[in-house]
C-alpha cells in the first residue's frame, strides 16, 4: 500500500532556469498536458528540455510551443514526435483572462517547470515580461552584492569563536 504523503508529494521532473534570467515573471499558472503515453514513460526519465519554448493561445487554447520530449528508449515505431506541439488544459475563464493579459504589450507564456503531481503531469506557466540587458546586470549586481555581505558574515562569526 502506497502511504498518502508520498502520493500526494509533487515530484520535479525539469526546470526552466533560464526563464527567472530572461523574465520578470509577474504571476504563475498550473497546467494540465495532454501527453501520449511514451512521452509519460519519457518524462519520469525526465528527458525534457525547455530551450525556446513557450505557450501560446490558439483558437482559444492554450499550446505548448518548441518544448522538446525525447524519444522514449524502449518505445517502438509508435513513439512520439519531440518537438510537437503540446496542449494545456486549463479552464475556459483562465484561458480567457490569459488571452487578454498577453495581448497587453511585452507580455508571454513561459513554461517554469515540469512536475507530476498526484501521478497527473503538470507544468507551471509564469506570465512575464522579458528583461531588458540593464535589468539582468543589476539582478547579477545584487546577487553578487548579497553573497558579499553573507561571506563577510560568515567570517565574522568565524573570528569570534
Amino acid at each position: 500500500m502506497v502511504s498518502q504523503a508520498s502520493e500526494t508529494q509533487n515530484k520535479t521532473v525539469a526546470t526552466n532556469r533560464r526563464a527567472r534570467h530572461d523574465y520578470e515573471i509577474l504571476e504563475t499558472i498550473e497546467a494540465g498536458l495532454m501527453l501520449r503515453g511514451t512521452e509519460v514513460k519519457s518524462l519520469r526519465q525526465g528527458q525534457v528540455n525547455f530551450k525556446d519554448s513557450y505557450a501560446t493561445v490558439r483558437n482559444n487554447e492554450v499550446w505548448l510551443i518548441g518544448c522538446h520530449v525525447s524519444p522514449y528508449s524502449h518505445g517502438t515505431d509508435a513513439n512520439h514526435d519531440p518537438e510537437r506541439d503540446r496542449k494545456l488544459l486549463l479552464h475556459r475563464r483562465e484561458i480567457a483572462r490569459l488571452t487578454g493579459k498577453t495581448a497587453e504589450r511585452g507580455l508571454t507564456l513561459v513554461p517554469l517547470r515540469l512536475y507530476f503531481k498526484e501521478g497527473r503531469a503538470k507544468l507551471e506557466l509564469g506570465l512575464a515580461r522579458g528583461k531588458k540587458l540593464h535589468d539582468k546586470r543589476s539582478a547579477i549586481r545584487e546577487r553578487e552584492v548579497r553573497r558579499e555581505m553573507d561571506r563577510a558574515v560568515r567570517a565574522g562569526r568565524r573570528g569570534q569563536f
